[in-house]
């Protein structure tokens, strides 16, 4: 029975988060381009949205945790764009990021909660359909997205209205899970645990993400640190891709059963920044 995989790591910028982020400034008029752009992102978003003001010349600030991977800070930087940092358990990112935008009369591109953001991320399950049939398999029925504040799932969901959408996000910081499943937006809990998925610590979904979500009647599932890494070796042997662990949690829920194998099946790998020593020591096994 094939499955389907959707390697948003082999984007310019490693992930899917080049798609939003190109869709929002291209809809960016000349003189609001020349006042600049602010994003918050923990590396990809990041990425995404450095790489697109760059080719659209247009000035970006990112605001990034101080513990972002370096490779992904690196590579934000290496595009031009000038970084903020904060510490992401003490501070807002999106206070931060919106005085900024203030002060600089710059353009907010937030990295889920826009309908830009979101129209523009939905593009991979567009694509992910038309390589589908031009393949002859079968139509998507079942998705398994990662999900951080659920940008790239509620796009999946409105790109491709027939196909049941599953979010997977790592154990602790399950908030859209408990949310779809609450029915109201549940928070991520007071202490979360340490995780490798530095681009899904989203601290509380957004209300315009929920909402697609959950009106599409999405579920949601959570995976352990362990289940990941696994993900990211047998993705590394068997289809030759880099995954990070925030990137590869989809892949993880099916490698560990939690969802069937079904005709129809799509799985999104949306990143592979991987932090080449750590990425290192989960390929050696040194859990």
């Amino acid at each position: 029975m094939p499955v389907c995989f959707k390697a948003e790591c082999l984007q310019p910028i490693g992930a899917f988060k080049i798609r939003g982020a190109w869709h929002r400034l291209t809809a960016l008029d000349d003189e609001v381009r020349e006042r600049g752009v602010v994003a918050f992102s923990s590396g990809n978003h990041a990425q995404g949205v450095a790489w697109a003001a760059k080719k659209l010349g247009i000035p970006a600030v990112i605001v990034m945790p101080a513990d972002a991977p370096k490779v992904k800070r690196d590579a934000t930087l290496a595009m031009g764009a000038e970084i903020v940092t904060y510490d992401r358990m003490t501070e807002s990112r999106e206070k931060i990021a919106a005085h900024l935008a203030h002060a600089r009369g710059a353009t907010l591109v937030p990295s889920f909660d826009d309908p830009w953001i979101i129209e523009g991320q939905g593009s991979a399950g567009i694509e992910a359909m038309t390589q589908i049939v031009e393949a002859r398999l079968p139509d998507p029925l079942n998705v398994l997205v990662p999900c951080g504040g659920g940008g790239l799932a509620s796009g999946i969901a409105l790109a491709l209205p027939d196909s049941e959408i599953v979010t997977v996000e790592p154990e602790g910081w399950d908030d859209m899970r408990l949310s779809l499943e609450a029915g109201w937006i549940e928070p991520v809990g007071e202490n979360p645990p340490p995780t490798a998925c530095d681009a899904l610590q989203t601290t509380r979904v957004s209300p315009l993400t929920f909402d697609v979500l959950s009106r599409r009647g999405a579920t949601g599932l959570a995976v352990s640190e362990a289940e990941i890494r696994t993900a990211q070796r047998w993705a590394a042997a068997k289809l030759r891709v880099v995954m990070e662990p925030g990137g590869a949690v989809a892949l993880a829920a099916l490698l560990a059963g939690k969802v069937d194998f079904r005709p129809g099946l799509l799985v999104l790998l949306s990143g592979g920044n991987a932090d080449p020593d750590a990425y290192a020591q989960v390929l050696a096994g040194k859990d």
